[in-house]
This record gives structure tokens, sequence and C-alpha cells, in this order.
């Protein structure tokens, strides 16, 4: 007797964007399953963070999206943010004049269980502490790293089923970054959240995936898992210094 095939919980197959009259994305290809840490790594300009806000359905892409066996390819941003797929942009993009806690709330815009909301800002708070430290303060003048985990908070406030998490390493302290990877790895792994992780840096990237692809000028060239990435030597001497 075989196992029953799964089912993915994204499905991106020949993805294609474009920046005026320059192709982007060449037809990409990329499978999710629940449950799984899932990156996307590459040289600068290779199309990462493309492939998210396309998938996210803020830039215009051919190439057909499903998420949870629905087609969300022509669907309006916020409402993938309502079907339970969300991003953590690039640069994290919080509301600076608004207070930590205000940011918080306005990543529960579409909720009106006020209860609930109330839970889930605690359960974010248990997940970064120091941002109960900081909830009067606004956004604005927080570090970048604590940044990063109210824009991560944020996002978890919608109650998604699936992350998208943009460069979330980038401009932070590395103590920073150890924290806050362990708490994708350990804290939402728990929560059987899905992740799909754009990262510069890969060795982090890949030793946190379950499995990972690699772009290249905006076709995938290489898939694998995280540890067979890892030992790859194409990938070992173009992203990891060895």
């Amino acid at each position: 007797m075989t196992d029953a095939p799964r089912t993915p919980l994204l499905r991106v197959h020949g993805l294609k964007c474009s920046y005026g009259q320059a192709e982007v994305l060449h037809g990409v290809d990329i499978d999710v399953f629940p449950g799984e840490i899932v990156s996307l790594i590459g040289a600068n300009g290779a199309g990462k963070s493309t492939t998210l806000m396309c998938i996210s359905r803020i830039n215009r892409a051919s190439g057909r999206i499903q998420f949870d066996g629905t087609d969300i390819s022509s669907m309006a941003p916020e409402h993938v943010v309502r079907r339970g797929l969300v991003q953590v942009p690039e640069g994290r993009r919080i509301f600076p004049r608004l207070t930590v806690r205000e940011n918080l709330e306005m990543g529960a815009f579409i909720r009106n269980d006020t209860d609930g909301i109330e839970a889930d800002v605690e359960r974010v708070c248990g997940m970064f502490p120091i941002l109960k430290q900081r909830f009067a303060q606004q956004g604005g003048t927080l570090s970048g790293g604590e940044q990063q985990m109210l824009a991560i908070g944020r996002a978890l406030m919608s109650r998604p089923r699936m992350l998208m998490m943009d460069e979330p390493s980038m401009g932070i302290a590395p103590i920073l970054v150890a924290q806050i990877f362990d708490t994708v790895k350990n804290v939402l792994r728990a929560q059987g959240m899905t992740i799909l992780l754009v990262e510069q840096n890969a060795n982090a990237a890949l030793r946190m995936s379950d499995r990972a692809y690699v772009l290249e000028t905006g076709n995938v060239v290489l898939t694998g898992t995280g540890e067979e990435l890892l030992r790859d030597e194409r990938v070992r001497a173009a992203y990891l210094g060895h």
C-alpha cells in the first residue's frame, strides 16, 4: 500500500513578471506543502522578492497561483490575505507613527473578534517579549531587529495559514537575527505554520528549511532539501563562500 500523494498548500506554475519591457521572472514553478519551511535563495536581482510580490498579488504576473486549492492568480491582495496567505515585506514597513500595540492591532484588520485579537496580542508578545516592553512606543523608534519582530507579529495577527517572509535578517544585528530565526523555526513550526522564506543569508536559510529553491536571473535552477543544497558544490561555491 502506497501513501497518498501530498497536495501543496501553495502551488506556483509558470510565473512570469515584467518591469516595463524587461521580463524578470521566466516561468517559475514552486510547491510549498502544509507545515513546511521552504526557502528561495539566490543572488541580488535573481527575482526572489519579485516572486513573493507576485504571489501576494501586489505585482502583476502571468502564470497560475493556487492557494489551498483555489486559483488566486487574479485575486486582489486583500482577498489573498483573507484567505490566509500573508507577507512580511522586505524592509519591514511598519507604521512608524503608530505604537507597537497599534501596529499589532492593524495586523488584525480583517477580524472583529475582540477577545481573540487581545489573546493574539499576548501570544505575539510571548514570542517576542521585547514588544511588550515597547508597547506604548512608536514603531519608528524601535531598533531594526525590534521592527522586524513587530512586522512578523503584525502579520501573525491575521491568523495566517501561511507566512511569506522577505529578507528578515536585512539590516539587523546578528544576535537578533539568531533570535528571529529561532522563533521562526521553533515557535512557528510548533504551531504548524507554513513558511516561504526569501533570505540573502543562504546558510541560515538552508539550515532551517525543509526544502529550498535556487533562483538565478528569474529561473529556478536547483531544488532539493535544505541539507542537500548545503552539500551541493554549486551552492557552496556560489552562495556559501566555500
